[in-house]
This record gives structure tokens, C-alpha cells and sequence, in this order.
């Protein structure tokens, strides 16, 4: 059995996502960031960098629990442990570590920026706003451009599109349109279409997801600093 804390965010949707698609048996603890619960002592044991998700695997490497953070790796982690969505050839295999990698070091950080700019800032911040939307459309371009020549990221389904995903999903809030980008658009109707993709979504049920109207509460929490001289 698998313990994930999560919340509805593209990076726990990601890991809701791999363990519906592979079936693990799983159980789900919510962390409410809103309220912040990822700062409570007992989850910054589990992930020193209070963020989400995680998972608690019962039956580890060595049979024993064993603890993974970083959505990433998580991912990488549960692939190994079934064999599933990542090929075990070399050059198959690093195809799908190239994308993986390209997910968290361009398509997160940069579209969660475009996010907190276009969305969450307490005041518009024009410079910020064309930054973060102009590489949005650049890293789509980079996408699209891929998915023209291969029906998924790394060729076959894997754990680069399941990670890709939930980022591509609030395009709107990206200031992004799917029909500019019709290779794209293919892909994402394929992967939102897949029934284990849409059971993964609803992951946690009826948790809150990050709202623009948040108060200066939820806001200090979620973007500010005295949280990390606290605990």
C-alpha cells in the first residue's frame, strides 16, 4: 500500500495520475496548503522542502517503508517499482528522462510563474506578466513542434506526458489558446480521455484547490516567509 499526500495542484495530479494509471493500491491523505499543513512538523519529516507531493511506499526496495519526494522522482520511482511507462532500453529510456527533465526545469517553473503573475499577484506587474506568458508560448511551441513528429513526448505514453499534463490543463490561466497549437491540442484530447487521467484528477476529493480571491492569510502561507522562521 502507498500513502500520497497530495493536494489539487498539476504536480499532485501528476502523481494521482501515474498510480491510477498502474493500478497501485493507494491511500490518499490530503494536505491542505491553503490552511498549511504542509509546515506541521510530521509532513516536514517526511519532505524537508514542504511542498507536495509524497508518497510512503509500505513495501519499499528493501521491504520495508520507504519515502519519496519530488514529483519527479516519484514518478521515476513508481515506473521502476511496476515497469510501467518508462522502456527499459537505453535510448528508449532516456528519451523519456529528457522530457521528464524537461517538465521540471521549464514547463513547472515556468508556467507556475506565469501563473503567480497573471493570477496570484497582489498587483499586475506588467514586465513579469509578458516574461512569464511569452516563454508559456515558447515552451508550447517547443511541444507542439515535438508532437508533430511523435504521437507523445518520448514516443510512446509514459511518465513525461502523465508529468506534462496537469500543467497544460489551465492554459487559460497561461494565456495560452489550444487551437494555436494543434499538435498539442491532439495530445491533450488523448491524454484527457484517458480513463485513469480523469479518475486521477478528482485526487483528493473535495479538497480546495489555490483560489485568485485568497485572503492575506491563505496568501502569507502559500508566498510568504515568516512560515520558514516558524517552523
Amino acid at each position: 500500500m502507498i500513502d500520497l499526500y497530495t493536494s489539487p495542484t498539476p504536480n499532485g495530479f501528476k502523481v494521482s495520475i501515474m498510480l491510477e494509471e498502474t493500478t497501485l493500491p493507494y491511500t490518499v491523505i490530503p494536505v491542505d496548503i491553503n490552511k498549511g499543513d504542509q509546515f506541521d512538523r510530521d509532513y516536514l519529516n517526511l519532505n524537508p522542502n514542504n511542498k507536495i507531493p509524497t508518497i510512503v511506499d509500505s513495501d519499499g526496495p528493501d521491504g520495508i517503508p520507504y519515502t519519496v519526494f519530488e514529483s519527479g522522482a516519484i514518478l521515476m520511482y513508481l515506473a521502476e517499482k511496476t515497469g510501467l511507462f518508462v522502456p527499459t532500453d537505453p535510448a528508449g529510456r532516456y528519451r523519456v528522462v529528457q522530457w521528464l527533465m524537461f517538465q521540471m526545469g521549464s514547463i513547472g517553473p515556468m508556467l507556475g510563474q506565469a501563473h503567480h503573475f497573471r493570477r496570484y499577484a497582489p498587483e499586475p506587474i506588467p514586465y513579469a506578466i509578458d516574461r512569464y506568458t511569452n516563454e508559456a508560448k515558447r515552451l508550447y511551441r517547443v511541444m507542439d513542434r515535438r508532437l508533430g513528429e511523435a504521437e507523445y513526448l518520448a514516443g510512446e505514453y509514459s511518465v513525461a506526458d502523465i508529468a506534462c499534463f496537469p500543467w497544460i490543463r489551465p492554459y487559460r490561466r497561461q494565456g495560452q489558446d489550444l487551437e494555436d497549437y494543434p499538435n498539442l491540442k491532439r495530445w491533450f484530447d488523448a491524454i484527457n480521455n484517458r480513463p485513469a487521467v480523469q479518475r486521477g484528477l478528482q485526487v483528493p476529493s473535495g479538497a480546495r484547490s489555490v483560489s485568485a480571491d485568497m485572503d492575506e492569510k491563505t496568501r502569507s502561507i502559500l508566498f510568504g516567509t515568516a512560515q520558514y522562521a516558524e517552523h
